[in-house]
């Protein structure tokens, strides 16, 4: 074990190694979501709204395990579907949320409506429905703060589902325009989101659509960010299979290229996977992004 190392920004010795394990050994019936709850407690991570951290404290939690430096308890298989995102939605609702083809221009459209689905509600269900149907990547169990957008026409009719959640941790087009470095990044990562799926339902074919969602967005993400989390977003980020898309709306709504990624994979210890290379967009929210996203924190 190294006498100290640093590990999703804290820095740890061989005493918190040892306490750790100890600790976890205290607590054999917990499971590893529960070990991440009382870690939070114990160790006050929250966010400013009081929410505990527990996805950070679990991947932390693991990566301590993939160095062999504890032993977590198995993972609890039976329970999985029951936390899910995968509850069924009835096909007579379904039918009623598939009107025929939308080919309206946008002025025939508007205003539209955004609304923020609530956690467990039939709305939500549905906004999970529609990214699996028929999002290319589907959707999967959504983790850490993030923030769900379900648009609709001023008819009530469903046109377009957004998702914003986690930025990636670390992509250097990203980073080198910011500014950031390495100790700057790990603390200043929450003031960014990233637009990872954007859908527009496929019966719908409205000119303009796209770009103008985006432009509606952004003017009140970062408020909206700040009413569930406590605190505000400063930029957005996506990233864009340059293979499969031009991103065409991004540019139209200002977001500007900064480069692409390498086509390697975070999890790819060896430098032997291939993932598609992906333009990276990025949109600030204010013109003093640079000063607000690179100031050392004084607390």
């Amino acid at each position: 074990m190294p006498e100290s190392f640093t590990c999703q920004g804290r820095l740890l010795q061989p005493a918190d190694i040892s306490w750790l394990q100890s600790w976890i050994v205290d607590h054999p019936s917990w499971s590893r979501y529960r070990l991440a709850c009382e870690l939070c407690k114990l160790w006050d991570w929250s966010t400013p709204t009081g929410q505990l951290k527990d996805f950070a404290a679990r991947s932390f939690l693991v990566k301590l395990m993939a160095r062999g430096l504890i032993t977590l308890p198995p993972v609890r298989t039976e329970k999985q579907r029951a936390h899910g995102y995968a509850s069924p939605v009835s096909a007579s609702v379904v039918a009623l949320q598939q009107p025929l083809a939308i080919t309206s221009s946008l002025a025939e459209l508007t205003p539209l409506s955004l609304s923020i689905p609530a956690a467990g509600s039939s709305e939500e269900h549905l906004y999970h429905h529609y990214l699996s149907t028929h999002h290319y990547l589907g959707f999967q169990r959504t983790v850490g703060e993030n923030l769900k957008y379900l648009i609709s026409d001023h008819h009530g009719r469903h046109l377009a589902c957004l998702l914003f959640g986690a930025a990636a941790w670390k992509t250097k087009p990203r980073d080198q325009f910011i500014g950031w470095t390495d100790a700057i990044r790990s603390r200043r990562l929450s003031a960014v989101a990233n637009n990872n799926r954007f859908l527009i339902l496929p019966w719908v074919r409205v000119p303009h659509l796209a770009s103008h969602l985006l432009s509606i967005i952004l003017r009140r993400i970062s408020a909206d960010w700040q009413h569930k989390y406590g605190h505000p977003l400063h930029l957005i980020e996506t990233f864009v299979e340059r293979d499969r898309f031009r991103g065409t709306c991004y540019l139209a709504a200002n977001w500007k290229l900064v480069g692409q990624t390498t086509g390697r994979s975070r999890q790819d210890r060896y430098s032997t996977m291939s993932v598609p290379v992906k333009d990276i967009y990025l949109y600030p929210l204010t013109p003093r992004f640079r000063e607000l996203l690179c100031h050392e924190d004084r607390h």
